[in-house]
């Protein structure tokens, strides 16, 4: 009960950022408990428990957003080495000065595909080695989902200021 108490109000946060459904997010928050209960006996301890349970919440979030037949996937068709994220490197303004509640309610206005990825990768901290693992695309795919992702963002962030 303890490790309950400690991690479900994070677990139920990591997977309502992906579902957006409270009802949906609390049960795969305790289904994710249930399995990693279950599962005890395979955690190595290569990570800490949280990590691990974290990666649990966060695969059952989006197979039960894949479920729901919600997630689109972008091809990658034609992409090249080199991505979009590339050419606005040099184009990058200051939003520093930009609260985190504007910021999140600008991310939630974005496509659902650029919104799950960058709060994986912004949010969760998952570089793009393990976002091409978790959302099973290609690395070139993974690249410029964020490029397009952040580049919406600066749009609807500039918009909102």
């Amino acid at each position: 009960m303890e490790v309950y108490k400690r991690y479900q109000q994070a677990m139920f946060n990591i997977s309502l950022r992906i579902v957006k459904d409270k009802a949906e997010a609390e049960d795969i928050m305790q289904e994710s408990f249930i399995t990693a209960f279950n599962k005890l006996d395979t955690f190595k301890g290569e990570a800490s428990f949280g990590a691990w349970l974290k990666r649990i919440v966060i695969n059952n979030s989006l197979t039960q957003y894949r479920k729901l037949n919600r997630y689109i996937m972008v091809s990658d068709e034609g992409i090249s080495e080199e991505t979009e994220e590339d050419q606005y490197e040099t184009d990058f303004e200051d939003y520093s000065g930009i609260k985190a509640k504007k910021l999140l309610e600008c991310m939630g206005e974005l496509h659902e595909s650029y919104h799950r990825i960058l709060n994986l990768h912004f949010i969760e901290g998952y570089d793009y080695e393990e976002l091409c693992e978790i959302l099973n695309i290609s690395y070139a795919n993974c690249r410029t989902l964020i490029s397009r992702a952040k580049e919406s963002l600066r749009k609807k962030l500039t918009q909102a200021i």
